[in-house]
């Protein structure tokens, strides 16, 4: 099993995906978090093809943070159903790492 994960969310605002960021890192939920955007998302909403402008959200995190981070985006996330991917990382620069692992683990 992979130590780390990366996760992707998106938001319709900017603001929100940097509210997210700044309260995953200070609660040492993830070592850092990248937002770029806007980007534009086409996906099927009750019943109908949308297309929308978002702002990505990519979280470096251990594996073992994932439930908290479900439990922030359940407090903070505008999102009905928000998006929640966690991807392994399966390889990284072993100083990185160390840094992540540091950052999540205190």
């Amino acid at each position: 099993m992979t130590e780390f994960v990366q996760i992707t969310t998106t938001t319709g605002k900017r603001q929100d995906a940097e509210q997210i960021a700044a309260e995953l890192v200070s609660r040492r939920l993830a070592g850092c978090v990248q937002v770029s955007g806007p980007i534009v998302s086409t996906f099927r909403w009750q019943g109908k093809i949308e297309t929308s402008e978002e702002w990505l959200c990519v979280i470096k995190t251990s594996r073992g943070k994932i439930a908290d981070i479900t439990r922030v985006f359940d407090e903070i996330h505008p999102y009905d159903v928000p998006e929640l991917i966690a991807t392994p990382i399966v390889e990284g620069s072993a100083a990185y790492l160390d840094w992540l692992r540091e950052q999540v683990d205190g």
